[in-house]
């Protein structure tokens, strides 16, 4: 809309507030006591009710007006007649808009059309909008602008609505399913005096009482496994993450993880349990097991397979990375233009060619299995392959969909694989590495049962679940460049 419109309109509208005030009007009131929601409203022809909402139509001429008010339930056709409402009453709808906040009373009929109505008896203007709603058919043609003006986005199309609320029934649902699996959720701090639990780039802050950097948390896992230390055998939590990296169709600096832990488990046990959970979102989200991925059919049901990640080399690549050397791998990858940086170990160089070439395939539910050590510090070593973990991550059309390990306990072991990720950090290798945690490790120290566990992206389990693939549609309100910021920016 032109600036210049949008001035005049603007204008008006105030001068139809200083009207309003003129007559004894408050357009602006402290409460209402709306008694029916437009749904139930719905329900109850021949009925006195009493319900409030936004006006999202007016039509209609000389003494008669229809309106369509709107809450989050649906719509309900408002009637008003001037015979039944008085002349100066009916004047005052006038000074009415699409987008003002309206209560109203009345009897629940059928017009003449067949149209369920409220034949409005009474009304109170509740709040009065001074700016114009988008057009409602079309929308927003630009797709930030519907992200940076949520709110307008929400009230334009149910669907993006439909979505939130069905990534609230997720956490809610998951929350369920742990809860009866006798799980204790949990909240770990978000400011740390060290950040750890993945390899990630940490935002950094100062708290000025202490005196002290701190940074915001990467992931809840080193509080979490202090927890287990502690005493507790099932432990999750559900928090914001921030990590300072790259945005894309499934990045965002900040999002949401879940994170659970078991003691006396493993990564087998843990998987059983990770797909207990999917199963479980779909039967009380959808009431089947069957989903749709990239716009293909997908059955969740019958017992998900475990694959080798150097069994899919072989299937998929016809690679045995077991075999190959490291400069065979380096070469692979330079030749699929992967773009390797060329100080890689070898098993960052099969992670790097994993990552990038093999999940897109992975159409059915399955698990990957043995990832190597190298990409993997809190993983525990694999029980019979040397230079392996046992960690997995779940892919479903092609998309990952967790990532979880059986634990390191070992404290010497876990010391050893932190102080080689703060060398590869100071070479050059890693500039995401893990920092040494000297806190973590003492706790260790004490004795760590047998543990496995597993994180969960929130947004990721509702991009997958409304099939939805940008992150910034699952996300309320992303992280966008503020308007007239310069591209460019310190590193």
């Amino acid at each position: 809309m032109a600036e210049s419109r949008l001035s005049t309109i603007r204008k008006q509208r105030i001068e139809k507030i200083k009207k309003l005030r003129q007559l004894g009007i408050n357009p602006f009131p402290y409460r209402f006591d709306k008694k029916h929601t437009c749904l139930q409203v719905s329900k109850n022809l021949g009925k006195k009710v009493k319900t409030a909402g936004r006006i999202m139509a007016i039509r209609g001429h000389g003494r008669i007006l229809f309106f369509d008010l709107v809450d989050s339930t649906g719509k309900i056709q408002l009637w008003f007649q001037e015979n039944n409402l008085g002349k100066d009453n009916f004047l005052v709808l006038k000074l009415l808009d699409v987008g003002d906040f309206l209560g109203v009373e009345g009897i629940v009929v059928k017009t003449k059309s067949g149209e369920t109505s409220i034949d409005v008896t009474s009304f109170e203007i509740l709040s009065k909008a001074i700016r114009p709603l988008p057009d409602q058919w079309h929308g927003f043609k630009d797709t930030e602008e519907r992200y940076r003006k949520r709110y307008l986005d929400l009230l334009l199309d149910p669907t993006v609505r439909s979505r939130f609320e069905t990534r609230s029934k997720i956490i809610r649902r998951i929350q369920e399913y742990l809860d009866r699996l006798g799980f204790v959720e949990v909240e770990t701090p978000t400011l740390q005096p060290l950040y750890g639990g993945t390899n990630a780039r940490p935002f950094v802050t100062h708290l000025n009482s202490l005196d002290v950097d701190m940074y915001l948390k990467i992931a809840p896992e080193l509080y979490l496994k202090r927890l287990i230390i502690g005493g507790y055998e099932k432990v999750y939590e559900i928090c914001k993450d921030f990590r300072n990296e790259g945005m894309d169709l499934s990045h965002n600096p900040e999002f949401t993880m879940m994170e659970f832990y078991e003691a006396y488990a493993d990564y087998q046990r843990i998987m059983d349990v990770t797909e207990g959970l999917y199963k479980h979102l779909a039967q009380k989200l959808f009431e089947k097991m069957e989903i749709t991925i990239h716009g293909k059919k997908i059955d969740l049901s019958g017992k998900w397979p475990r694959v080798e990640m150097t069994v899919l080399f072989k299937q998929k690549l016809k690679i045995d990375v077991e075999k190959s050397t490291k400069e065979e791998l380096l070469l692979f990858a330079k030749n699929k233009k992967l773009e390797p940086k060329g100080n890689e170990s070898k098993g960052e160089l099969i992670y790097l060619i994993f990552e990038h070439l093999i999940p897109s395939t992975l159409v059915r539910p399955t698990w990957v299995i043995d990832y190597p050590i190298e990409v993997s510090p809190l993983s525990k070593k694999h029980r019979l392959k040397e230079g392996w973990v046992e960690r997995f991550e779940g892919y479903i059309g092609g998309e990952e969909i967790c990532d979880g390990w059986s634990e390191v306990i070992d404290p010497i072991e876990q010391r050893r694989r932190f102080e080689s990720e703060q060398k590869a950090m100071r070479e050059g290798r890693n500039d995401e590495a893990h920092p040494v945690d000297q806190d973590f490790l003492v706790a260790m120290e004490y004795g760590m049962p047998v543990l496995g566990g597993i994180g969960i992206g929130i947004d990721r389990l509702t991009m997958f679940f409304t099939d939805t693939w940008s992150i910034k549609e699952v996300i309320l309100f992303p992280i966008l460049r503020p308007k007239g910021a310069k591209n460019a920016g310190k590193k």
